[in-house]
């Protein structure tokens, strides 16, 4: 199953930054809709397109292994 690290990279870009980042914030920076980052951050095994994969590797500036890793 594919796990998506999207809070651990919120936290890791609220604590860069020094201040809180929101949903709203990455939604209205990335034109990703807040119910499917939503699902990403809650819904064990949704599958979503490797658009919006990219998109939160450009906000986050990561590679694509901090934000996804599989596992068992």
């Amino acid at each position: 199953m594919i796990r998506f690290k999207l809070a651990e990279q919120i936290e890791r870009l609220q604590f860069h930054q020094a201040r809180r980042i929101t949903l709203q914030e990455v939604t209205e920076a990335t034109g990703i809709n807040r119910s499917t980052l939503s699902k990403i951050l809650n819904q064990r095994g949704y599958s979503t397109s490797t658009d919006i994969l990219d998109r939160l590797c450009g906000f986050f500036d990561c590679k694509i292994e901090d934000l996804v890793e599989r596992v068992e």
